[in-house]
């Protein structure tokens, strides 16, 4: 991992409130998607310990739907992503970000190149998940993905998880296709939740069936679909975890 990707293994303190230097300022190198991109920054404002507008942090956000497919990049040789991902990486920090976050999944397996090409810190969705994940009691030790196949195969997950001794189990190649992909790419066109929720529950129903003791909804479009409620076992969501992480960091630094 590059050094500056950064995982945060504490929670923050609820009784922690911005103040001091209004300098830092959080980029969030979005728009895979812009649904996705937009639910977090609502869970980066409901992270926030703030009780006026003064007290929420500085955002800049550079939402660029013409980022190359991720999975296509990873599966069928499509156009290779990081070009884009280092040119909004470095506008944000030539814009006066203090670190990032790149509230989409697959993209994190390019983050070790653009973290290369900024000077500023990534906060690292996975590895944050990861140490989540490792913290839940009872422990777990088979963990579902639902997640796009690019992050399937690149093993984002399965890297961080496995060498912690939790084991990750995948939909099949169909329910992939039918109960995950096609939900997550609806939400990309434009659909709302609502309209694939009943495939996302048959997905992560799929992998409980299989020994799944919590749901990770590894594509920031899950949770647009697919919630706690839903499903009766925990529910991971790694871009509200990434929320948390980044407020820790900023208060902090504040």
């Amino acid at each position: 991992m590059n050094p500056r990707l950064t995982v945060v293994d504490k929670p923050l303190p609820a009784t922690m409130r911005p103040a001091g230097s209004a300098r830092l300022v959080v980029g969030i190198l979005g728009g895979m998607g812009p649904a996705a991109t937009a639910d977090f920054y609502l869970k980066l404002v409901r992270a926030t310990p703030a009780t006026r507008d003064q007290e929420h942090l500085r955002v800049l956000i550079w939402s660029d739907p013409t980022i190359p497919d991720r999975t296509a990049a990873l599966l069928t040789n499509g156009l290779d992503p990081t070009p884009a991902l280092i040119a909004g990486a470095r506008l944000l920090q030539d814009s006066g970000a203090s670190m990032l976050a790149v509230p989409c999944n697959t993209a994190h397996a390019f983050l070790s190149e653009v973290q290369r090409a900024v000077d500023i810190p990534i906060v690292h969705m996975i590895g944050e998940t990861a140490l989540r994940v490792q913290g839940l009691r009872p422990r777990i030790e088979k963990v579902g993905l639902l997640s796009t196949s690019g992050t399937q195969k690149a093993g984002l997950y399965q890297s961080w998880l496995e060498r912690r001794g939790i084991a990750v189990i995948s939909p099949t190649d169909d329910a992939q296709e039918e109960l995950v992909m096609n939900p997550i790419l609806a939400i990309k066109a434009g659909k709302a939740g609502n309209d694939v929720r009943p495939q996302l529950i048959r997905a992560a129903q799929g992998l409980i069936k299989a020994g799944a003791q919590a749901i990770i909804g590894g594509c920031t479009e899950v949770p647009v679909g697919l919630s706690a409620e839903d499903i009766p076992v925990p529910f991971i969501d790694p871009a509200e975890i990434l929320a948390v992480a980044v407020v820790k960091r900023m208060l902090v630094k504040r």
